[in-house]
């Protein structure tokens, strides 16, 4: 799978901060208006509205108005959900030593120069085709 780059660094950004994750956790349980979360957060009302800015712009959080109150709402939560568990979990950090990864670099190289070997062994399209004539 192949991604777009700029677009995954510029949704990753948009989940690398305190506040802006607890925003996210908080919109899971449901809907909340800037004045509901500024009592759950440990964060001012235009800190909220600042971070909630970053959050509609990566298209993570939308609002609808009620009256003169904006309530937020996620409208990505399945890629919400799934961002926030794997920022949770608990992987295990794992140590190489330096022959483990040369012998992974010579495994590499092996497999790389199979597949050019294999793609030089393969004759072209139109030579399989050519009909020999005297």
């Amino acid at each position: 799978m192949t991604i777009e780059t700029q677009a995954a660094a510029e949704l990753l950004k948009a989940f690398s901060h305190p506040t802006r994750l607890a925003i996210l956790q908080e919109l899971q349980a449901g809907p909340k208006c800037v004045t509901d979360m500024e009592e759950l957060l440990p964060a001012r009302q235009a800190n909220i509205s600042q971070h909630l800015g970053v959050l509609r712009h990566a298209k993570l959080v939308d609002y609808a108005q009620d009256g003169a109150l904006r309530c937020y709402y996620l409208c990505r939560p399945n890629l919400v959900e799934d961002m926030l568990k794997l920022v949770g979990r608990d992987e295990p950090i794992i140590k190489r030593s330096p022959e483990e990864i040369q012998a992974d670099k010579e495994r590499l190289a092996k497999a790389m120069m199979q597949q050019v070997t294999a793609k030089e062994k393969k004759p072209t399209e139109g030579a399989s085709r050519r009909k020999v004539t005297q």
